[in-house]
């Protein structure tokens, strides 16, 4: 039995024995009027927020109103839960309806409030769901938390909540200017607090880019100790290895979330759509860039069952996404089984397993399958359906009109078309017009906004040129593009596999064996 069937089964048996151990959510200090029984939900209600476990954090809000009735800042919290951030999903309707139950209107629902203090926070929530569209009330709450940040600077929740709410109104865009104030914020309250799980967690979310992750690496390696009880805390410091090629780690991190989620999943009695299909994804990556293609294909049939019983577009989407990453790496699509409509996954998920498929056909001489593959994608896309956006694949728990998609799936979509379309023209024998679609394809990824995690396209465009250059008998050219795609995703295996081999082509014998070992650093599949 591997890792994760072991800690699956441990967790279940003590459960079953009713020895579950008490939660680990980390150390907050948030004095309200409520009573102590109350309070002590509402605590733990407040740190399964920061680790963005909303619905157990809800239950949490929920259970402290009932306690006592009138206690104010438990429906602030409830009606939290009902936005997202980082994932720019929110439900305003739920939201209301929440704050409702304390009192009809906003200045009714502030005379609950005892403290100027709750009050404050009271008028923050009621900006994140008055008047106007989501993206201004998002802006006028990250501002109204601003100022409560200044005006309660020893207030360690006002930090932290301004800013991931600084971090909500980037609205899908990885702006750097926004992030790094963020970051600031959350600097403060974890030098302050370092069991503070919104602190470690946002630190993460700021910092989880290539560039930047380096900073990231401290919190990455205390947050899951933190927060052990929340599978989104044993996920996040994903975030920052991934970005750092530390495979090792990006495998760890999703383990230990994937049994974190499953366990609540059985322990709770939950639909399959409970479970992490986020962090099962980013397993089955990180296993695949190792070589280790047995787990990863465990993985993958793993989810597969799963989508077999809810058929949810989360999970199609996750599925796609996940046939596509094993088929391209391993070169192998015949093997997955079950029939599945992708297209219920969102368009950015279907036209990545269909590009996939359609590029290991042209591999393995089908020629006209993959055209036929081409022709199938591009219907897809004529009919745009929205993609599943990245924010979607954590929770699932937004209705479809609650969450603002990612302007990015569509364009991601299209560049996979035109992958598909380069690959058969160079089967067909075309030399320069594969290549110049491919280079305006490059041009189209690298003005999409950054999105962390495993890529997307499933294949990096600049990755893919450096192949057709080097096929093309161009091997300087393809190192520089083999150098661009490690740029944004390091240590990746296929983009070092090419950058060796286009540096010993082009005479750079030193170059090549600096990507060699690179790669043999973490790989485990077969020789090299």
């Amino acid at each position: 039995m591997g890792k994760t069937g072991l800690l699956v089964s441990y967790l279940t048996f003590t459960i079953a024995l009713g020895a579950q151990p008490p939660r680990q959510l980390g150390r907050i200090d948030f004095p309200t009027s409520g009573s102590a029984a109350a309070q002590s939900h509402f605590i733990q209600g407040m740190l399964l927020l920061h680790s963005f476990e909303y619905d157990d954090s809800r239950e949490e809000f929920q259970a402290a109103s009932r306690i006592e009735p009138g206690f104010a800042m438990a429906y602030w919290g409830e009606a939290l839960t009902y936005t997202h951030p980082v994932w720019v999903e929110q439900d305003a309707k739920k939201a209301r309806e929440a704050l409702a139950r304390l009192a009809p209107t906003p200045a009714a629902r502030l005379a609950k409030a005892p403290t100027e203090r709750e009050k404050d926070y009271l008028r923050a929530v009621e900006t994140l769901y008055g008047e106007g569209g989501k993206v201004e009330r998002d802006v006028a709450y990250a501002e109204a938390m601003g100022r409560m940040h200044e005006k309660y600077p020893d207030d360690l929740e006002a930090a932290t909540l301004y800013a991931v709410a600084l971090l909500g109104t980037c609205q899908h865009d990885r702006n750097y200017a926004v992030y790094m104030r963020a970051a600031a914020v959350a600097e403060e309250v974890f030098a302050k607090n370092p069991q503070h799980p919104g602190a470690a967690h946002y630190l993460i979310h700021a910092y989880d880019d290539p560039v930047h992750a380096p900073l990231g690496l401290r919190a990455a390696r205390v947050y899951a100790k933190i927060a052990g009880s929340a599978s989104h805390a044993q996920h996040m410091p994903s975030h920052i290895f991934i970005a750092m090629g530390m495979w090792d780690d990006v495998v760890s991190s999703n383990v230990a979330s994937v049994a974190v989620a499953d366990e609540r999943v059985a322990r709770k009695g939950l639909a399959p759509d409970a479970r992490n299909y986020h962090s099962l994804l980013w397993l089955e990556y990180a296993y695949l860039q190792e070589g280790r293609k047995e787990e990863a294909h465990r993985v993958l049939e793993d989810l597969a069952r799963s989508a077999a019983q809810s058929g949810s577009s989360r999970a199609l989407s996750h599925l796609g996404q996940m046939r596509a990453f094993y088929a391209l790496e391993t070169g192998e699509w015949d093997r997955l089984s079950g029939n599945f409509d992708l297209t219920k996954g969102g368009v950015t998920a279907a036209t990545a397993a269909l590009m996939a498929q359609g590029a290991v056909a042209v591999r393995q001489g089908r020629i006209e399958e993959g055209r036929k593959l081409l022709v199938q994608l591009r219907a897809n896309l004529s009919g745009r359906a929205p993609g599943v956006t990245e924010e979607a694949h954590h929770a699932g728990a937004m209705p479809a009109a609650a969450t603002s998609g990612a302007p990015n799936s569509s364009k991601e979509a299209e560049i996979m078309a035109q992958q598909l379309e380069a690959i058969l023209l160079q089967a067909a024998g075309k030399r320069d017009e594969p290549l110049q679609l491919l280079a305006a394809a490059a041009a189209s990824e690298d003005a999409l906004s950054f999105e962390f995690g495993p890529p997307m396209p499933v294949k990096p465009t600049h990755e893919l040129l450096g192949d057709m250059l080097l096929a093309a008998g161009s091997p300087r050219e393809a190192r520089r593009e083999f150098e661009r795609a490690l740029a944004k995703c390091p240590k990746r295996a296929l983009s070092l596999r090419g950058l060796a081999k286009a540096a010993s082509q082009s005479g750079d014998a030193a170059a090549a064996q600096r990507a060699l070992d690179d790669l043999k650093s973490f790989w485990q599949g077969e020789a090299l």
